[in-house]
């Protein structure tokens, strides 16, 4: 007999399905936010390696943010994961916004990524 999925887990799978089928071939951007804290990573899911990441735990970010878990460091993260990707020559990924809605940190996140560079 199969588990039953919470709807936290219902969600991530259906996103990571419709962009399965959109990508593409493109690298995912993937967001995970905590309590404390906002984490991302391009994932390149054919070679099934991480190709950049970026968090607010970091330590040359703790020190300039006050806290991490406002949208303050959501920019912040968003600005540092597409610098990283654009060194490593990723220029278009598919966002993943896990099963977090496009609001408040996530959205700051995406946006400052977009600015930095990455097209999605």
């Amino acid at each position: 007999m199969a588990q039953k999925l919470s709807l936290e887990d219902r969600r991530r799978q259906r996103l990571r399905y419709q962009l399965k089928l959109k990508s593409g071939g493109r690298p995912r951007l993937s967001v995970y936010r905590s309590g404390k804290h906002i984490y991302a990573q391009v994932i390149d899911d054919k070679a099934g390696h991480t190709v950049a990441a970026a968090s607010s735990i970091e330590k040359d970010m703790r020190g300039s943010l006050k806290t991490g878990a406002d949208k303050d460091a959501a920019t912040a993260v968003g600005k540092l994961v597409a610098e990283r990707a654009l060194a490593a020559g990723v220029t278009a990924v598919v966002f993943d916004r896990g099963p977090y809605l496009y609001h408040g940190r996530v959205k700051a996140l995406a946006e400052a990524a977009r600015e930095g560079g990455l097209s999605f």
